[in-house]
């Protein structure tokens, strides 16, 4: 089976979608002939033409606007918002007119349109070029919210969400684009959304996490694994809608759960897991749920030193499962 980085993986299913429906188009700042400020959509101009590939104006809401009208109209968009900093002017599209539609319609309309937004941290990309912004629309009903770890995961969660018939915001941690690599099929597969994964079996202790911190809480628990300790990892994918069951069977077995994620702590997407845990799995727990997450502060700094401070890594995370494991 070939390998491919996660940008590759990410181009693939775009282009492969885009060559089975016409009814597909791509939009967003530089994704024309630029291919896109990480080459995401590179190729794509030349391949599907400038009718289909559509270099848009420096607006999000602009860009959001219009692929809500087109998905209305029956095409779907997989509109590309540069970073996912600067998505927010378009929060008023995303959270009044895509989530609420067929709602609002009666279930008459859908709005089949992917937002696609590099978010994360650890590039030394500073305030506005680092935030983690998935915890503002899981809060949405009518958004998907989908945040693939692996190359596999990325073609084929994009690919189903290319397909879905309502909006879904599609986060890439960008500190993984040519840093992750990972066996990708040649031939045509999707991964469903709403399905979490265990990628690695444990007995003692459940670590949540997702992105990025998939891969830390992977190798935290690898390490733990040499001091005895049986660590089971969850890896989300989708945060809304959530797969509960799957974070609740594992913390059943295992009594204890920490929660990874790297935005602020306070109102995070992880509170959420852990009062999803604490309402239906109390009897099982046997140690507090715990998480370990970025601290409460206004954005990512740039400075190195600082930056490091600020981000969750493998040394954090073991600390965490080393404490929650002794409790």
């Amino acid at each position: 089976m070939p390998t491919k980085t996660f940008i590759e993986a990410i181009r693939e299913g775009i282009r492969e979608e885009m060559q089975r429906d016409d009814s597909v188009i791509v939009l967003g700042e530089d994704v024309g002939k630029k291919g896109g400020v990480f080459l995401a959509t590179d190729g794509l101009f030349e391949e599907f033409g400038e009718e289909r590939v559509i270099d848009t104006p420096l607006s999000e809401s602009q860009i959001v606007g219009t692929s809500i009208g087109a998905a209305v109209n029956g095409l779907r968009p997989v509109a590309e918002i540069q970073f996912a900093d600067f998505i927010f002017p378009a929060f008023n599209q995303l959270l009044s007119e895509a989530a609420r539609m067929r709602y609002r319609s009666n279930n008459t309309f859908g709005v089949p349109m992917t937002v696609r937004a590099p978010y994360g941290g650890g590039v030394h990309g500073a305030l506005y070029h680092s935030q983690s912004v998935e915890a503002f629309f899981t809060h949405i009903p009518g958004l998907k919210v989908v945040i693939p770890s692996t190359p596999y995961d990325a073609k084929g969660l994009l690919r189903s969400a290319i397909r879905n018939d309502d909006p879904v915001l599609f986060f890439e941690h960008k500190k993984m684009y040519r840093s992750v690599r990972g066996e990708v099929p040649a031939g045509e597969y999707t991964v469903p959304l709403a399905r979490a994964q265990v990628t690695r079996p444990g007995t003692q202790l459940t670590v949540v996490a997702y992105g990025l911190m998939a891969h830390y809480a992977l190798e935290a628990a690898d390490h733990a694994g040499e001091d005895g300790l049986s660590v089971e990892v969850v890896d989300l994918r989708t945060l809304r809608p959530l797969d509960k069951e799957t974070v609740l069977e594992s913390v059943r077995k295992t009594g204890k759960c920490l929660i990874v994620y790297e935005d602020n702590r306070f109102g995070g997407y992880g509170a959420e897991i852990a009062a999803i845990i604490a309402e239906e799995a109390f009897d099982y727990l046997d140690g507090p749920v715990t998480r370990i997450a970025g601290p409460d502060v206004p954005g990512v700094p740039y400075n190195h030193v600082l930056e490091d401070w600020f981000m969750v890594n493998p040394e954090k995370i073991l600390d965490g499962i080393r404490q929650l494991a002794a409790y």
